[in-house]
């Protein structure tokens, strides 16, 4: 797992290299804050960082302490849920939804349970025939209509399908865009209701997708969808094709939701687990050398 998520920092550590060429027990705040806006972090997290910071030297623990910080809201807690778990994945078009969703489904696979997915972004034709291209590869069921269909309906019947049938997980992809903000966030709350209406308590997790290579400009798309529709997590994809890697401190401490997954290249095992302690030190790696 720290193998994956340390490669996938390569191209932001070498954006730090162009500040910092060496590395160095200790940096001086200035540095400091060179490195973490080249890194992509927030200018007002960097100086919220900085002002916390009392000594002149900054060492690899101070600043791991800082950065650790700003991730206090990753941690998450599953739901109660009655079988099936039903999960709603949003997000705007590129983000990786589709992907992200295949490696979703792959790993459920692999840990033994019976996965469905619904092709609920029926405002393109491409997201349903590219998300029954991975059902086909993955060996998974898939319930879809054809485009410009109703996508609460697909909704309801991927989990009236998968009550019947005995699966015990259900992805649902939405739409990433409508003609107008209103038009998408009246078609997610309206998902969400019919959810609820197959199975009571459902969708039981609501995901967003964001491209890591986007950096801080998706903080303000994720604000957006978290109230739209109540966001319960987040997903990064493209971490290994980004130099932005430290916009995760800032996505995170502005948004205050758990980030569960990174996507750290395209196979199905490329979906990694975020553990803010890997996170940190795979970023730290990239700027201190070890005290003997």
């Amino acid at each position: 797992m720290f193998g994956f998520i340390k490669k996938s920092l390569n191209k932001t550590a070498n954006a730090i290299k162009s500040v910092v060429p060496k590395k160095k027990i200790s940096f001086s705040k200035e540095e400091i804050e060179d490195i973490l806006l080249e890194a992509d972090v927030e200018y007002a997290l960097v100086e919220i960082i900085l002002n916390e910071i009392y000594q002149s030297n900054v060492t690899r623990d101070i600043l791991r302490s800082k950065l650790l910080a700003t991730l206090a809201y990753t941690s998450y807690k599953e739901p109660e849920f009655t079988s099936p778990f039903v999960e709603l994945i949003v997000g705007v078009n590129g983000a990786g939804k589709t992907t992200t969703i295949s490696k979703l489904a792959a790993r459920y696979k692999s840990e033994g349970k019976k996965v469905i997915l619904g092709a609920g972004d029926t405002f393109r034709a491409a997201a349903i025939e590219q998300l029954t291209l991975w059902a086909k590869k993955l060996d998974i069921p898939i319930i879809s209509s054809k485009q410009g269909h109703d996508s609460s309906a697909v909704a309801y019947d991927t989990i009236d399908s998968a009550k019947s049938r005995g699966f015990d997980h259900v992805i649902i992809d939405t739409a990433g865009r409508l003609h107008t903000q209103t038009n998408l966030a009246n078609e997610l709350k309206k998902i969400a209701r019919i959810c609820d209406k197959a199975h009571s308590g459902a969708p039981h997790r609501t995901l967003l997708i964001i491209d890591g290579t986007q950096g801080n400009s998706a903080i303000a798309q994720a604000k957006a969808f978290n109230e739209m529709v109540g966001i319960d997590g987040i997903i990064i994809t493209k971490l290994d094709g980004t130099a932005k890697g430290g916009s995760i401190f800032s996505i995170a401490y502005a948004l205050e939701l758990p980030i569960l997954y990174v996507g750290t290249g395209e196979q199905p095992e490329n979906l990694t687990p975020f553990d803010k302690y890997e996170f940190v030190d795979g970023l730290l790696d990239a700027i201190f050398i070890e005290e003997n």
